[in-house]
């Protein structure tokens, strides 16, 4: 099943680093949206969060603000293991 992921990212975020490696390594497609870049990304996340926290992603219209503290539930929903 194909998932739709957005991964909101800075480039010093190293949960974020994992969290595309996680995507990448199980050929899960994502979509990159880099906040440093792009002042409507900051405002999406603060829209879907009520916070500035990176990596913010989306799965399936999930939202999960970070990463590795998520993992078993990114995991689950997208039926991958954890390692």
């Amino acid at each position: 099943m194909d998932h739709s992921i957005k991964i909101y990212t800075i480039p010093t975020c190293s949960d974020c680093a994992f969290a595309k490696r996680y995507f990448g390594e199980r050929g899960l497609s994502y979509t990159e949206l880099r906040c440093e870049e792009e002042e409507a990304y900051r405002r999406e996340v603060w829209q879907l969060t009520g916070k500035q926290v990176v990596p913010t992603i989306v799965i399936d219209g999930h939202v999960f603000i970070g990463f590795a503290d998520n993992l078993s539930e990114i995991a689950s929903l997208t039926g991958q293991s954890q390692n």
